[in-house]
């Protein structure tokens, strides 16, 4: 490691620690980093400017926000729960149920988990509540648990941001989160089940079969959203940036003209509200790219890539090593900070040891969500706490097994790479 190297990553750590965002001391540090080798820091500007506004994906990510904001304003996230009630309610511990599977059926929609635990989450969490069917602590637990699965099945923001870092296919990520994702969902119902019928949970009563079809479609048109993403970007109609504009729009024709529950006022703030975000998204972005470019400068990765030749390490090991460090990242940092500055640096190992970029790819955004709802820090359980008023000890103590059950999953990802990469090759991906 250069000197000018241990003075950037030195600026890095001092900023982070009195509490500048991440993204901001990144591009600090980066501007020490050019002075410090003798070049002018109008590269800092450049590379930023350059890597945001000549990547047509990205555009993706706003897009997508916006989708997202718009289905948690109207009267989808209602119309997506009664369904979810219909079919999963009857069943031991019922509103647990409901909170998994709405989160699956969401998550084709916003690809945020932040988004499903703030939103749809906390609607579910008042419902679980009531009445005392639930404790406060497990109703939380169990939302936090179930958010996770947001980013996993497509469309995923954090999905899109891997493959600007790796060059990997979109398409075939998102064909490769699938699987996942209904994996999470059916070991979270599974441990639900399991703790309900141990703990005495409350059963919801069944809704009428007669009922049915009247509440499914009333939800159906919300359904289709994620039916007509994957068609248009796997049909070839539309590219992944194209499919979240679609995205978006859907969502607008829905809320404002199909159910008639978006006002202009609200439209407003929606708009402004998801300008926010993806500016803070942006930020973070190009500070990450300019962080590549001086790790390219430095030849990091490929001095990473020798080194793991001399020590004969296996896919299978690196795998296992790469997911325990994310995993302890994603306790602190955000995913999208883990994927755009600590994931590149392993890309050029990953093809040198023949790991699928794909797996790789799903493997590490299964592990950024589970760092999320890790205790003592993880982000998604400071949400819920913030968005609800539980007591933060109250939700750890009760996300405890379903944390373990997920890393099973996780488990099963990395050792059985068909469960990610299945659904790719039948439609013609090949790694």
């Amino acid at each position: 490691m250069s000197f000018e190297l241990l003075i950037m990553v030195g600026a890095l750590f001092l900023l982070s620690g009195i509490g500048i965002p991440i993204a901001y001391a990144i591009i600090v540090a980066s501007m020490a980093y050019m002075l410090a080798v003798g070049a002018s820091i109008g590269i800092v500007g450049k590379t930023l400017t350059d890597g945001i506004y000549q990547s047509f994906l990205l555009l993706a990510v706003p897009l997508f926000i916006v989708a997202a904001n718009i289905m948690n304003a109207g009267t989808i996230s209602d119309r997506l729960l009664n369904f979810c009630i219909a079919t999963v309610g009857r069943f031991k511990g019922g509103l647990g149920h409901v909170n998994v599977m709405a989160s699956l059926i969401f998550s084709g929609m916003s690809g945020s988990a932040v988004a499903d635990a703030a939103g749809i989450g906390k609607i579910i969490i008042g419902m679980m509540r009531k009445d005392g069917r639930f404790p406060a602590g497990y109703a939380a637990a169990i939302t936090a648990a179930s958010a996770t699965i947001g980013p996993i099945i497509p469309p995923s923001i954090p999905m899109v941001l891997y493959a600007l870092v790796s060059n990997a296919s979109v398409g075939a990520l998102f064909l490769g989160g699938i699987l996942p994702g209904l994996l999470m969902g059916a070991v979270l119902m599974a441990m639900n089940s399991w703790i309900s019928h141990r703990r005495g949970f409350a059963t919801e009563a069944p809704v009428p079969l007669r009922d049915l079809p009247r509440v499914t479609g009333r939800a159906f048109p919300a359904l289709l959203m994620p039916a007509i993403l994957l068609y248009g970007i796997y049909g070839g109609v539309t590219t992944p940036t194209e499919a979240a504009a679609v995205a978006a729009a859907y969502a607008l024709l829905l809320s404002a003209v199909f159910y008639r529950s978006l006002r202009m006022k609200t439209l407003y703030m929606i708009l402004v509200e998801s300008a926010r975000s993806s500016a803070a998204v942006g930020i973070v972005i190009g500070g990450a790219l300019i962080l590549n470019y001086i790790v390219a400068s430095e030849n990091i990765p490929a001095a990473l890539a020798a080194h793991l030749v001399d020590v004969d390490v296996s896919p299978l090991t690196f795998l296992l090593a790469v997911s325990a460090l994310v995993l302890v990242l994603g306790c602190l940092l955000d995913a999208t900070t883990i994927i755009l500055v600590i994931v590149p640096l392993f890309i050029p190992a990953c093809n040198l040891l023949g790991i699928d970029l794909v797996h790789f790819g799903v493997v590490i955004v299964v592990n950024c969500m589970i760092g999320l709802i890790t205790p003592p820090y993880g982000i998604l359980l400071f949400v819920i706490n913030a968005v609800t008023g539980i007591p933060l000890r109250d939700i750890i103590r009760d996300v405890v097994p379903f944390l373990v059950v997920l890393l099973a999953a996780l488990l099963a990802m990395i050792l059985i790479p068909d469960i990610v990469l299945f659904l790719p090759r039948l439609t013609g991906y090949e790694g």
